[in-house]
């Protein structure tokens, strides 16, 4: 990301939303979910293009997940909220030469699906001592709510690395449910004199979000963010870490159904086949028959849930974690649901592959 003082104001069209005439490319409307980000909350998946029945009305809309768990639901047509949408404070003492936003959008349905802020209260551990070492690395760094701003000490947000990522969600328009992955780990962002980083730091390799800091180019900072882990490589808050949820739009309540997703065997350093959600990579499909398949979790499975109940009705082994959105097909009548497994970020790189597996009902 470019350092936020030399691009300053809310950065129009960051973050955005953008409706584009086809005809003429010129702008339609527009509508910022995040003003002048510095934390990495690009929007992280497409759109999705809905019908949604409400109050005997049905409203096209335009549903935009953010990595920090917002979703802000949008008239297609005019790009305004269909649920209110309020501009609350939010810190703005950043590091010298920033200058933050004193208020940001924050969509009043539905309510934000990830925890929201941590003490080192919430610390979590397998063991007494796992907990102890989480509990010390929270209480070193800056915390707060939603946008804090990163810092020289260190910064620990929850939510954290992307409730909602690049996978998306799906929408069903039989049950006007949103069906989304939650990954839930908090992370941690410094900023650091570039100068003051020792060559060998520099030099380590990067693998997915863990790594050196990142050279911040034209200023004297480099960035550092990765998720914060405890010594046996879980997350520092407590479990589920991942989960598959459906979202009413409809109704007065927001969650139909939610539940973890994944269990621990293979992400741990000793196998643990315990229920507790795994942080996701990857995305759901939801079909005309009532079904939703989702892979994205870390211990190489591949699962059918029921919209309506949320029951799991199938799951099966896969040769690697299915780090991708599933789709659906159908040749000469018969429908089939194909993903590819290829690994998964939170196991590096271990169980690397480059299967694609597909599945039928048998004839």
């Amino acid at each position: 990301n470019n350092f936020g003082g030399y691009r300053p104001g809310d950065n129009r069209y960051a973050n955005s939303v953008v409706a584009l005439n086809a005809q003429d490319g010129s702008v339609e409307w527009h509508f910022q979910t995040l003003h002048h980000d510095v934390w990495d909350l690009d929007l992280p998946a497409q759109p999705i293009l809905a019908d949604l029945r409400r109050d005997d009305e049905t409203i096209p809309v335009v549903i935009q997940l953010t990595k920090q768990g917002l979703i802000f639901v949008l008239h297609r047509e005019t790009g305004e909220p269909v649920f209110p949408v309020e501009e609350r404070p939010v810190p703005t003492d950043g590091v010298p030469g920033e200058v933050l936003s004193p208020t940001q959008p924050f969509p009043t349905k539905p309510a934000p699906v990830g925890k929201v802020g941590i003490t080192p209260d919430d610390a979590w551990g397998f063991t007494i001592f796992d907990r102890a070492v989480c509990r010390q690395q929270i209480a070193s760094f800056r915390t707060g709510g939603l946008y804090e701003p990163p810092s020289f000490e260190g910064t620990l947000t929850m939510p954290g690395a992307s409730i909602f990522n690049w996978g998306g969600a799906a929408f069903d328009p039989e049950t006007q449910r949103l069906i989304v992955p939650i990954s839930q780990t908090p992370m941690y962002n410094r900023i650091t004199r570039t100068d003051e980083i020792p060559e060998e730091v520099k030099n380590r390799p990067r693998m997915g979000p863990i790594g050196p800091p990142m050279e911040m180019a034209g200023t004297p900072y480099s960035f550092e963010f990765a998720p914060l882990m405890s010594p046996m490589f879980a997350p520092c808050t407590s479990p589920p870490w991942g989960e598959l949820a459906a979202i009413d739009l409809t109704g007065d309540t927001d969650t139909a159904w939610r539940f973890a997703l994944g269990t621990l065997s293979g992400l741990m350093p000793i196998p643990i086949p315990l229920n507790f959600g795994t942080p996701l990579a990857g995305g759901p499909t939801a079909t005309g028959g009532g079904i939703v398949f989702i892979g994205a979790s870390s211990d190489e499975k591949f699962r059918a849930f029921d919209t309506d109940t949320g029951e799991k009705l199938w799951e099966v082994d896969v040769p690697a974690p299915a780090m991708a959105t599933p789709m659906t097909y159908a040749i000469d009548g018969k429908q089939f649901v194909v993903v590819a497994a290829g690994g998964h970020i939170f196991k590096g790189f271990n169980n690397i592959s480059d299967w694609i597996v597909a599945f039928a009902l048998p004839e």
